[in-house]
């Protein structure tokens, strides 16, 4: 049975114009610390974190990300978005991935342990993964989330259960079933580890709405990215979302790219698979500049004005399944990061990118990286503070203007952003050959990067292999 909380106290708002929260207590013995609603102004300028908590350290718990919450600030983080943090079934647990996946189960017994089963294949919507620690671990890392003014949200996967989950026993037709009455896994996928939910059925739609709504009301958090929403029918989203926001102000994520899903008040953003696919097109030769450029005209006609898209070098999938951002993008990694902040939208790091991770983390089994400072946590702080701090570089529903600079040269790419008076321009040669450039502007700028002054003329300008300025006035 769902926790319900009896009765909440205010006892006090604090005073911090910075972390804009305000204490409610739960019991005698347990505070929960909430946030104000995320606001308008924190998505234009928000940088959000993909917290893998299983990979994240040795232990793979809450209590150790805890610990690092304070610092992602640094980093310009306001929003953390956890991978699932729900138990994953027992029942067909998968061992390994692609097309001839294996199950933990066709492996030796002594072996199978070692197993632990993909995040997405949930158990049970309403409890917390033992692997990872307790609710109230659970609790304390929204507390401490919260107190460091950075909102939380869950990722949730509403388009399929584990085989271990209840409704299977309960209320199978809560599943797609095929000619012979037997549940079937996802169409066209290798996704044999979960059960495919039948949203024709409309107890069903209820019954998910109401395990989404007690995290919302009894646990604290402040939304949901929601994995795979294009594969579930929009018109839940239509009949879920406005129920969800009745209770409290959300964020919400969508693992998808329709347009139709962010018109409405439905999510606040989506995914922007495009543009991820052209910077790793680019980065390997196979595209030039002039790919970013129609990405991003056809991106304005595509979305409306107010429409928000994550951009990303990396993320769970792309770096288990695709390899790493270095082994992707190669020495255009570092443009390609910056090109991640500097363009409309809202820029994601994924856990271990801040410390140069350098492997494919496993996805079924345990793994984790080292917590060492180098050069892409500067980079990552630098790039936030801008991000932060800069109008030019507002994402949100009221985002800075983008303006392509025309170049003479297919491998350059040059843009302007602009509000409210400030001005940013992303600078950057898209090839591994020296290039020289010359701008159609003039004006004494600011190398952000470099934190140098620069004077651009009619005079030519050399650009190294994958080089990048970020101008500021």
């Amino acid at each position: 049975m769902k926790k319900i909380i009896l009765s909440l106290v205010f006892l006090s708002i604090l005073a911090c114009k910075e972390e804009k929260k305000q204490v409610e207590v739960a019991t005698a013995s347990e505070e929960k610390i909430s946030i104000e609603p995320i606001s308008a102004s924190d998505l234009e300028t928000a940088v959000i974190y993909e917290a893998n908590i299983r990979q994240y350290s040795p232990e793979g718990t809450f209590e150790q990300f805890t610990k690092d919450i304070p610092q992602l600030k640094q980093l310009g983080v306001k929003v953390i978005w956890l991978m699932p943090v729900f138990p994953i079934s027992e029942t067909k647990r998968k061992a390994t991935g692609g097309e001839d996946s294996k199950f933990a189960t066709d492996f030796p017994e002594a072996e199978q342990g070692k197993y632990l089963g993909s995040y997405y294949a949930v158990s049970d919507f309403t409890k917390i993964n033992p692997e990872f620690g307790t609710i109230e671990n659970f609790r304390d890392l929204v507390n401490t989330a919260h107190d460091n003014g950075i909102y939380v949200i869950l990722d949730w996967v509403p388009n399929h259960t584990g085989w271990d989950h209840t409704w299977l026993k309960t209320n199978p037709e809560y599943y797609t079933q095929n000619e012979k009455g037997a549940v079937v896994h996802p169409e066209d996928t290798d996704w044999t580890d979960v059960a495919d939910l039948n949203y024709d059925n409309q107890e069903m739609r209820k019954e998910m709405i109401a395990d989404m709504s007690y995290w919302l009301t009894d646990e604290g958090v402040d939304g949901f990215r929601c994995d795979v929403a294009g594969s579930v029918p929009t018109n839940f989203w239509e009949q879920a979302i406005p129920e969800l926001r009745a209770k409290k102000d959300i964020f919400m994520l969508a693992e998808a790219w329709e347009p139709e899903l962010l018109k409405d008040g439905l999510f606040d953003m989506a995914y922007g698979w495009d543009g991820h696919h052209v910077m790793n097109h680019i980065a390997k030769g196979e595209e030039n500049a002039t790919a970013f450029s129609d990405y991003m005209k056809k991106r304005n006609e595509t979305y409306l004005a107010d429409d928000i898209l994550m951009n990303f070098v990396t993320n769970h999938d792309e770096n288990s399944w695709n390899g790493t951002i270095k082994e992707r993008m190669g020495n255009a990694s570092e443009t390609m990061t910056a090109l991640s902040y500097v363009m409309p939208g809202m820029p994601l790091i994924y856990s271990g990118q801040e410390y140069d991770l350098d492997h494919r983390l496993l996805f079924f089994e345990k793994d984790s990286f080292p917590h060492t400072k180098g050069n892409t946590w500067k980079l990552l702080e630098k790039l936030g503070k801008l991000k932060s701090t800069s109008t030019a570089l507002n994402g949100g529903k009221n985002a800075a203007s983008y303006e392509k600079i025309a170049v003479p040269n297919k491998n350059i790419l040059a843009f302007k952003r602009s509000k409210n008076g400030s001005t940013v321009i992303y600078l950057a040669n898209l090839s591994n050959q020296e290039l020289k450039v010359s701008l159609p502007i003039k004006g004494k700028y600011l190398d952000y990067m470099t934190n140098s002054a620069i004077e651009i003329d009619e005079e030519v300008m050399p650009l190294g292999a994958w080089e990048y300025k970020i101008l500021i006035n």
